[in-house]
Parts: C-alpha cells; structure tokens; sequence
C-alpha cells in the first residue's frame, strides 16, 4: 500500500489519477475480509475523485491530501446517508443534511471518502464485537479482535485498503485498535478538533482521531484536521515513565521499550489511578445512559444485547455518584497539574497486552482473566481522564503481534509527540509492519 503523502504527491505530479486511485480502494473496501467496511461509497467516492482529477486537469491544487482515499468510523455524518453509530436501531435515522465537520476539512484539502467502518454499537467496548457487522478482524491475525470501538478503522488501514481513516477516542478508542493492530493512533487533547457532525457517546471524553501506517501521514492528515502544518524536526522534550498501575498490567515488552526510551527518565505514579479510571468508567456510563434514555424506553430490543444493559445501567445511575466523579475528576486533574511541571512526554503502554482471541475474548488483568471488551482500555481510561493528548505508537516488532505504547503529551502538545515518535522511528524502537496477508492491490 502506499502512504497518504506518496498518494497525494503522485496525483499533483500527474503520475497517477484521482480516479484509478479511488477506483482501486472502492475495489479494496468492497473485497475487505476482515469485518472492517459497513459501507462502500462508490458513487461519492468516484466524484470526489473526479473533482479533485478536474482541478489538476486546470493546473489548480487540489490541496494536500489530492486524490487520497480514507474511510470514517460509522458515526461520522456522510450527507445524505443515516449515521447508524454502528446500531440497527438507528438504521431508519433521517440522512444527515451535511457531512460532519472533519469530512469537510478532508474534502478541502482533496482527501476522497470511500466507505463507512465498523464498531463496537454506539461506541461502547473496546472491542469491535457487532451484533449487525460481524466482529472485526485483526489483518494481523484473523482469529483475533483488532480492538474498539474504533476497531474497523484500525483494520482497513493495517490491511491496506486506504491508507488513513477516522476514528473516534472516548476512554481509548483509537489508542486501543492502534495498539493491536500496530498502526499510529492520535487522541488529541480533548477539545481540539470540533465534534460537530459526529454522534456522541460521551460529551466530557469523545474526540476524533486518525489512524496512519506512517508516521509522515499521521502529521499529514493532524496538519489538515487542526489547520496548521506540522513539522517532524527533532527537540528533546523531557520525559517520564509512568509507574505504578501502568506497569503491573503491560506487556514485558512494553516495559522494556519504555526503558530503553528513558533510561534516567522518572517513574510518576498518578494519584489514586485507579479511583481515576472508576471515574471515567462513571461519567462515561451515566453520559452515556441518559444520552439513550429516551431511545431505550421506546425501542430497547433494537440495540445490540452487548451495548443495551450497558447503556441501561448507565441510565440508572444516580445524579449524586455523577457528582462525585466529576468532582474527584477536578481534584485529579489540580493534583496532575503539579505533578506535570517539568515533564513534556509520559512513556505508557496502550492496550495492556496483544490482541486477544475472538473465541477466547479475554485478557489478563491482575491475574485473573477479565472480559476484553471492557478492561482492554486499562491504560487509556485513566489518560482520557486527564484530556491530555496521546499518541499510539507501535512497537518495532517484525513477525510478532503488534503491541503499542502511549505517548502522552501537554495540552495542545500533540505536534511534540509526533516530533518524539519520529526519533524513535530513527532510533528503531517503534515503526509499522504491515501483515504479509494484508491487501496486495497497490494504489497506483
């Protein structure tokens, strides 16, 4: 597959047309094995292509992303199509009257919408289990998850069928299926890019963010989303490894890489983490709940049996427990604040652990087996907590199941982590390997 920046340099140059391109990933999306695609959009995705071939064809830029093909989670709006957040119960919506607010930037900047992808309903799991869709393969190793909710956004790029897509990250949603399915996965700093357009699971946590094969492409496509170019020149921020929680569950391979990044750098426990975590999994569920609340009174036996007690019992949560965790949630972030002076970058794993099996779908947690679908966000949860942005990067691993660590930077800081992620490329720690089996179709 080729890189999103190798796609829109060879469309400009008049090396490859816009519609061979999109031709190409239409086919790619429609033959997806994995679980991965809810929607092909041919006809739009031919005459966004078609556009973008007219403007070069009258020597105007298209703009940075010419004739690059991606796809979006299936709670982003798509004018003229329902936003069915990956439910059957919202397969009669009215069509969304305008595509949602990062489809537009993608546009602008000539990026071609190809498909729709799947997810965990209404973006509750972490593992892209669909009672509509079918369960998400991992293109690494079919018979395992590629994580969620965003999980179907994570495999079409680790298969190689577009070379970017959108996701969405409320407590690791992105940083959890990058992380399995060994691609870059960007949270950014909780605010940073507008919502509008895109169905919400829960207000105080959901953000949009990409996942890449490539490190060039991930500054590509943040650089069009946030509105501003983003350089990969190198700086030396000043890191720390977090301790405590983050080590007991993770990989040993995490571990080591997180020691070989920062060497002298300090372990920082977080305050009462796991208080942080129950937090999130509080205001999380009772957002959540009461967003369904009405939907569920009228239609509950429409949603997926997974997500519907789920969503329930959030809906039952009592306003006072809400209460108190969006006060602990103030009282955290004040403490973190202090804690954060003179640190740039935290070194933390993403998922705790390889993807599991999809016969099997459980991880272990403490020792003990938990269910995958909720505690492979174990890291991510408490790190959404703090709005700060992260980074999914993959470990440098050839031959052996992806596993990601969390780059976790300062309000408004993604750029540094991405600076930080290219010296560890050039240090060959982390980097993308793409599955053998992954498509053959090269987009030329």
């Amino acid at each position: 597959m080729r890189t999103a920046t190798d796609i829109a340099a060879a469309v400009r140059a008049g090396e490859v047309t816009a519609t061979s391109v999109a031709a190409r990933a239409l086919d790619a999306l429609a033959a997806d094995p994995h679980f991965a695609v809810t929607r092909v959009l041919a006809e739009r995705g031919m005459a966004e292509a078609a556009a973008v071939s007219a403007l070069i064809a009258s020597k105007r830029d298209p703009g940075p992303l010419a004739g690059v093909p991606y796809a979006v989670k299936d709670l982003f709006d798509v004018a003229g199509l329902p936003t069915t957040a990956g439910s059957a119960a919202r397969a009669g919506a009215p069509p969304a009257k305008a595509d949602a607010e990062a489809i537009r930037r993608l546009k602008a900047a000539g990026a071609v919408l190809c498909g729709t992808l799947n997810m965990d309903a209404f973006a509750y799991g972490f593992a892209t289990i669909n009672a509509d869709h079918g369960t998400t393969r991992n293109p690494h190793a079919p018979a395992r998850l590629a994580g969620g909710s965003s999980g179907g956004s994570a495999a079409a790029v680790a298969a190689g069928l577009v070379p970017f897509t959108l996701g969405s990250d409320t407590n690791g949603s992105v940083r959890v299926p990058a992380s399995l399915c060994g691609l870059y996965g960007l949270k950014p700093a909780h605010g940073s890019l507008p919502l509008a357009g895109t169905f919400p699971f829960a207000e105080s946590f959901d953000d949009v963010g990409p996942f890449t094969a490539s490190l060039a492409d991930m500054a590509l496509v943040w650089g069009v989303l946030c509105g501003e170019p983003i350089t990969l020149s190198p700086d030396a921020p000043r890191m720390a490894r977090l301790g405590g929680r983050f080590r007991e569950n993770a990989d040993p391979a995490q571990l080591a890489a997180m020691d070989a990044i920062a060497p002298d750098a300090p372990l920082i426990e977080l305050p009462d983490i796991a208080r942080a975590r129950s937090a999130a999994f509080v205001i999380t569920a009772y957002e959540g709940g009461h967003l369904h609340r009405g939907s569920l009174a009228a239609n509950a036996m429409a949603y997926d049996p997974a997500v519907r007690d789920r969503l329930i019992a959030g809906a039952l949560l009592p306003d006072a427990l809400y209460a108190r965790a969006l006060a602990f949630r103030a009282d955290f972030l004040a403490r973190l604040e202090g804690l954060l002076t003179d640190v740039d970058v935290l070194l933390a794993p993403a998922a705790p652990c390889a993807a599991p099996l999809i016969a099997d779908p459980q991880i272990m947690i403490d020792g003990a087996l938990s269910p995958a679908r909720a505690d492979l966000g174990i890291h991510t949860q408490p790190i959404t907590l703090t709005a700060l942005p992260s980074l999914a990067v993959p470990l440098l691993r050839p031959g052996l199941l992806p596993l990601g660590l969390q780059l976790i930077g300062k309000p408004g800081g993604a750029s540094a982590l991405l600076r930080l992620a290219g010296e560890l490329e050039a240090r060959g720690i982390t980097g993308v390997t793409m599955p053998e089996h992954a498509f053959a179709g090269e987009m030329t």
